[in-house]
């Protein structure tokens, strides 16, 4: 079920309504039958491997505390490992068979090629199951919180298996936390006015950057990347550079519609989108882009592997192993282990550069803190990003080699201003259209950058003026959403991950 399908403005009301309907001890159960119900409606039989993640994760957290109670600390301390072990394995297997197996396979050919030895692909075809990446990642950080005695286990089973199916984040996050998510849904949350205003304006939000942008962004993506060998120059360019919009609106804004849909319900999900591409490094674009998921891998990979306190090329080594799994992560395809790799090494040279950046800084008496200098490292953070997004965006290594060799064929600049941007899916009205939501986009974010709550802007307004803006934005989306035979309710881009 999507957010953006009619099945899911008749789903999330009932939702709603009953939830606050029932008794506070049995809400739980509800939701927890609709987050099944939710997952159910894309593969009934996946939920079997939803089941299974809940069950293993359940289960180890009990087996930890139990562990706990063994008086011997180095005896304690290993069957504690061994319960960790056992979680990550069963659950890790789970992913890797669903989303890796045929991948690794196919890798493992190409290098056995050689030695003309050749592994057959296995007799059957994988469905990968919507949203395991997330829901794995989120059971397995509950075992570690148990371990690291960040929370206590959860006895209560349908109370855990709701933290890990909770239908708002379920299947693209955010990636929640023991500590947050699991806490809260241990309390009893009333209906409140202010949650439902301030969720709905949220989720309009988001549906705003889904239907009304990244929808029409893709149009013209698709059109120039289905056959990169007959474009160069600025369709390539455009296509490039719109693509970082349109994954931006497409996930932040589902993570916006499942942190207000939560935020309905009582609960509260973590920020998952600051600004991104407001950044003035790499380093910075990873605190504010898919925060839960970077996040996670700082708590649960880079700083296990040792973080930075095991000398420089220990620290860069580890940046570049976690953003190589980080890639792995995002799809079974060698594309997303090389966005990874770029991100990682930009990551490496950014910090190896440093000296030298503030030594020119401070001989040419720049000031960092300026606008000016803000502006131009924003800029040049931006060109790095897009340039990794070509090969994420890229369905395989030929296709993103292609669209960066026909990216410097610019012979054809002049096309920007005739019509035949036109032909590619988007006339010139919606071009007109898609132009001036990414510039309210970048205005909100701005906005945003310097700490002003558009929100809070419109709750302080009278009563007239407040509606006359839910208005207009629920007018914008039905208007210029992009909605139609091929296009309605379209999958989140995230859902493949």
């Amino acid at each position: 079920m999507l957010f953006n399908s009619f099945s899911f403005f008749i789903f999330f009301p009932i939702v709603i309504l009953v939830n606050f309907i029932l008794p506070k001890k049995v809400r739980y159960l509800w939701l927890l039958a609709a987050s099944y119900y939710f997952y159910m409606n894309w593969d009934a039989k996946y939920v079997l491997l939803l089941l299974f993640s809940t069950i293993v994760t359940y289960l180890s957290g009990i087996a930890l505390e139990e562990v706990g109670k063994v008086r011997k600390k180095a005896l304690r301390r290993k069957y504690a490992k061994l319960v960790v072990a056992i979680s990550f394995v069963l659950n890790l297997s789970l992913l890797f068979f669903f989303k890796y197996l045929f991948f690794t396979i196919d890798s493992l050919n190409l290098l056995l090629d050689n030695f003309n030895i050749h592994i057959p692909n296995p007799e059957f075809s994988l469905l990968l199951p919507v949203g395991i990446s997330f829901y794995i990642f989120q059971a397995l950080s509950y075992t570690m919180d148990v371990y690291r005695k960040t929370i206590s286990a959860e006895r209560n089973f349908f109370r855990y298996a709701l933290f890990v199916s909770f239908f708002p984040q379920l299947v693209a996050g955010p990636i929640e936390r023991s500590e947050n998510l699991l806490l809260q849904l241990r309390e009893h949350h009333d209906f409140k006015f202010d949650n439902m205003r301030d969720g709905l304006l949220l989720m309009l939000w988001g549906y705003f950057m889904k239907m009304v942008i990244a929808d029409r962004i893709a149009i013209f993506v698709d059109a120039v990347y289905a056959d990169v060998n007959q474009y160069t120059g600025v369709y390539l360019l455009l296509a490039s550079v719109l693509f970082a919009f349109q994954i931006y609106c497409d996930f932040a804004g589902y993570s916006t519609i499942a942190i207000g849909a939560a935020e309905i319900l009582g609960i509260n999900l973590m920020e998952n989108f600051n600004c991104p591409y407001f950044a003035t490094n790499i380093g910075e674009f990873w605190r504010r882009w898919h925060i839960s998921l970077s996040s996670w891998f700082r708590d649960y990979l880079y700083i296990p592997l040792g973080g930075n306190r095991k000398g420089t090329l220990r620290k860069y080594c580890n940046q570049l192993i976690v953003m190589l799994v980080s890639g792995l992560w995002h799809g079974a395809n060698w594309t997303y282990v090389i966005w990874g790799g770029l991100h990682g090494i930009y990551q490496i040279m950014g910090s190896v550069l440093k000296p030298i950046r503030d030594k020119v800084n401070q001989v040419c008496k720049l000031n960092p803190n300026s606008i000016g200098h803000k502006i131009g490292c924003g800029v040049f953070t931006f060109i790095l990003v897009d340039f990794a997004w070509i090969f994420f965006r890229a369905s395989n290594l030929a296709e993103a080699c292609a669209v960066i060799s026909g990216i410097w064929n610019m012979d054809n600049v002049h096309l920007l201003w005739g019509d035949a941007l036109y032909q590619l899916g988007l006339n010139q009205k919606n071009f007109t259209v898609m132009l001036i939501s990414i510039a309210v986009l970048l205005v909100a974010d701005l906005a945003k950058y310097k700490g002003i709550q558009i929100r809070k802007i419109i709750f302080e307004q009278e009563l007239w003026c407040r509606w006359l803006c839910y208005i207009v934005g629920v007018m914008v989306i039905l208007i210029f959403g992009i909605w139609g035979a091929n296009y309605d309710a379209s999958n989140f881009i995230y859902f493949q991950f």
